[in-house]
């Protein structure tokens, strides 16, 4: 008994060390991608190049970040795990900038959808972002669309 206790506690301390920025951020922006339930190009489109402006990332390097986000956020089972990782390292300019490329990657394929709209609110909430800066978000990336 007391071994299969210290073998929980070991298994423990070998847990992968806390999501890096990127990552999280690639997440959300997948789980965007996901909420209407299809993956298309433009889509993909989108979220690579929001991924290039904000961490200034190679093609390649966002082809690998996307691929790992979307196994990470296959097996996630909340958002809570991405949006710590953020609320820690970004500040308020970084979050509006990670705010406009979710509409980005929202509004990329057949214009805004009902459950990406939901998601996006849900993780503006986790952020700890106002409305006015979700609202602002909104419509910078529809007006450049």
């Amino acid at each position: 008994m007391i071994e299969r206790l210290l073998s929980l506690f070991r298994d423990e301390q070998k847990r992968p060390e806390p999501h890096h920025i990127n990552l999280a951020c690639a997440a959300l922006l997948a789980e965007v991608m996901r909420a209407d339930h299809s993956i298309d190009a433009e889509e993909e489109q989108a979220l690579t190049l929001v991924l290039k402006n904000l961490f200034n990332l190679s093609s390649s390097e966002c082809s690998e970040l996307l691929q790992d986000a979307l196994q990470r956020v296959e097996i996630s089972s909340d958002l809570f795990q991405f949006t710590a990782v953020i609320n820690q390292q970004l500040d308020a300019a970084a979050k509006f900038r990670l705010m406009t490329g979710l509409w980005q990657v929202a509004y990329s394929s057949n214009g805004l959808d009902k459950y990406e709209e939901h998601i996006i609110r849900r993780i503006a909430e986790l952020l700890y972002v106002p409305h006015s800066e979700f609202i602002r978000a909104k419509l910078e990336a529809r007006d450049s669309q």
